[in-house]
């Protein structure tokens, strides 16, 4: 079997798409007469006779297209909201596999109880749920609890916050992290490269003065987190994880 033919199978039993990711962790490449089978894979999969990209990180099959896009509910008819949500929902599953391979506890808030990555609930990424999200005083921790993902070392400490800024403001999840400064934490503003300069615009109001001084809080756009999702994809099925 070919090494595009192996691919396409590895899809097809994953319903016609997959992460780079996954594409590393599944597609045998034992037998590929190559040291770089992981570059072979991202160049194989921009063959447009057979795969098509949907987002950063994600493709899927050609002969497979009207049946993903529709099963993902971001084919043509899709409204701005589907699209909004399956893109928001996507990088927070690529945020939750990725804490989960670094060794991390990962948290997604409850009002997102009912997205889906890809086709399965993001619960079953997740590993910690609210009966242990306890780390604060109630206030606190209930503000916690509207962070799109949160990272939590072996102490049960927030290690790492995440806000996916899509379609909303920045602003707004600035003032989360200032609230929750008090933590030795890292905060992260994770959206779409276009949006950076927005970032940095807010970064310079007074209110966040804080967070600018003391450089809490990174800008990591949409192209970096799906890039360090399959990197660590890639070490983990090499074994240097």
């Amino acid at each position: 079997m070919k090494q595009y033919e192996q691919i396409i199978e590895v899809m097809k039993r994953n319903g016609g798409y997959a992460t780079l990711g996954y594409l590393y962790q599944m597609v045998d490449v034992s037998t590929w007469a190559t040291k770089t089978p992981f570059a072979s894979i991202r160049r194989i999969v921009q063959m447009k006779q057979y795969f098509f990209k949907i987002k950063s990180g994600l493709w899927a099959l050609v002969d497979f297209k009207e049946d993903v896009l529709d099963k993902l509910q971001i084919n043509e008819i899709a409204n701005k909201e589907k699209q909004d949500t399956f893109t928001h929902s996507y990088y927070q599953g690529l945020l939750l596999e990725l804490g989960n391979i670094k060794g991390y506890k990962t948290f997604y808030p409850p009002q997102d109880k009912n997205k889906q990555f890809l086709g399965k609930p993001l619960s079953s990424i997740s590993s910690v749920s609210l009966l242990d999200f306890s780390f604060s005083y109630p206030e606190i921790v209930q503000k916690a609890k509207t962070v799109d993902v949160i990272w939590f070392n072996k102490r049960k400490m927030p290690d790492s916050f995440f806000e996916i800024e899509h379609s909303t403001n920045i602003e707004h999840s600035l003032v989360k992290f200032v609230e929750l400064q008090d933590f030795y934490s890292k905060f992260y503003i994770i959206a779409a490269k276009e949006r950076e300069r927005e970032f940095y615009i807010n970064m310079e109001k007074d209110v966040f003065s804080v967070l600018m001084k003391h450089k809490r809080v990174e800008f990591k756009d949409y192209d970096t987190i799906s890039a360090l999702h399959a990197k660590t994809f890639e070490l983990l099925a090499l074994g240097d994880l």
